[in-house]
């Protein structure tokens, strides 16, 4: 087995717009802590693999298939062997149009790019013998965001009276993994690691942040020098940093949230790390496939709804918060996929000795992430979300009836239970494919 990482800072210019949705002029003022993109390049002489995790919202899947393309063809590697993800910071640049006054920062995405082809460059040339150990284990992230109301309807929020709070919709997976390359003195050389949770808590602040994935590779680092430091989320689509079943009297500082998740992530990670056990003669196997849902479109009524809301906002009007959101939502879901409602998906999956990894492109919800660990045929499974592009939230059949944002159709929550139903199924024969293979060609 052969590995080599590197890191880039990938930080915005002051002045420019932030991704938060709800405010349409919000600028940074700012640098909190810097925006990272970090590169694990893996092969065996035979299948070469390159993961990449950018301190970003999402990458939209036209947009990652150019940079896969670019990262190609400066390194000579297969464009799908290279799995770009993002950590789902609400503290960044604007990469996908979630508001009708913030298009997506063209000049940004450009500087991006070769970003990304510098770091895939650095990444491979890095490539030395390597031993490689992993390990799993458990770390609060996040707690269920999906509250369910006494007159049947469902919201991402605790109701304002606690006799309409009828319980919190669905689970939470606080399970977490951690992968360490290690060099052939056993020097630390990369981490890769995995939770669950939604990195919001600078979403009001106008300054750049990795936000809690960035405070736990800040500890990592204290602890073992500047190495490289990968950060795949997971199933966060139902997933928020506040507890909506015993919320807290006093609201939590927000500095103290991401450094509590923060050091919760980043204490597991090195508890994983001291107990690893790397190996060097490891399988290392990948698949990808590409699959075809069929998108559901929202009612007239609200695409006439939020066209009007469109229109205020064109007349100067200040439209701020969930009904700047809910405007663009449907209506840019129309324009994009009303003639042809079919959207086209990349998926992943990976065996590394005993070890399963998948991804998939979803803001997905977390029952169906605890549903293909349970159908994996590994031990262990990983399964790392916004990963090779963005179908946005993917809800379960309970937060399609019970509606509220999240659970109905606009742009960024285009998709029937039924995909997450068949995205389970899909990377399940994926995993059994890569279990089933044959061992040696």
């Amino acid at each position: 087995m052969y590995a080599g990482a590197s890191s880039i800072v990938i930080n915005n210019e002051l002045g420019t717009l932030k991704q938060s949705a709800g405010y349409p002029d919000q600028r940074v003022e700012a640098v909190h802590d810097d925006l990272e993109a970090n590169a694990l390049y893996l092969t065996d002489d035979k299948t070469h693999v390159l993961f990449v995790t950018c301190d970003l919202a999402v990458l939209e899947t036209a947009r990652i298939k150019g940079y896969a393309a670019a990262m190609a063809a400066a390194t000579g590697m297969d464009p799908d062997a290279i799995l770009i993800g993002c950590s789902h910071t609400h503290g960044g640049p604007v990469v996908l149009r979630s508001n009708y006054l913030k298009p997506v920062d063209e000049a940004y995405s450009e500087r991006l790019q070769a970003w990304l082809c510098a770091l895939a460059r650095d990444a491979v040339a890095a490539a030395a013998p390597a031993r490689i150990g992993w390990g799993f284990g458990n770390a609060r992230l996040g707690y269920n965001r999906r509250v369910c109301c006494a007159d049947g309807t469902h919201e991402c929020r605790r109701p304002g009276r606690e006799s309409e709070f009828t319980g919190v919709e669905g689970p939470e997976d606080t399970e977490c993994m951690a992968l360490a390359v290690f060099d052939e003195r056993n020097h630390l050389r990369a981490v890769l690691h995995h939770g669950t949770g939604h990195p919001a808590s600078f979403y009001h602040e106008q300054q750049l942040s990795a936000e809690f994935p960035g405070v736990a590779r800040r500890l990592i680092r204290e602890a073992f020098g500047p190495v490289p430091v990968l950060f795949f989320n997971g199933a966060l689509g139902d997933i928020a940093m506040t507890q909506q079943r015993h919320p807290q009297v006093t609201p939590e500082n927000k500095e103290s949230q991401v450094i509590r998740f923060g050091g919760a992530l980043a204490g597991e990670t090195l508890r994983l790390i001291h107990e690893m056990r790397p190996q060097s003669d490891l399988l290392l196997r990948h698949c990808r496939r590409e699959l075809e849902f069929p998108v559901r479109l929202p009612s007239a009524e609200a695409v006439i709804k939020g066209r009007a809301v469109l229109a205020r906002m064109d007349a100067g009007e200040k439209v701020t918060g969930m009904e700047a959101i809910l405007a663009w939502g449907p209506v840019s879901l129309t324009d994009q996929f009303g003639s042809h409602p079919v959207d086209r998906l990349p998926f992943h999956a990976l065996r590394i000795g005993d070890l399963a990894l998948a991804t998939q492109p979803f803001e997905l919800f977390c029952q169906y992430q605890i549903d293909l660990k349970r159908r994996s045929p590994f031990e262990r499974t990983a399964w790392f979300g916004l990963t090779g592009g963005y179908g946005g939230y993917l809800p379960t059949l309970a937060a399609a009836l019970g509606g509220g944002y999240t659970g109905l159709p606009f742009s960024w929550a285009r998709f029937d239970p039924e995909v997450g139903c068949r995205t389970v199924d899909a990377v399940a024969a994926m995993l059994y494919e890569l279990w089933n293979a044959p061992i040696k060609e």
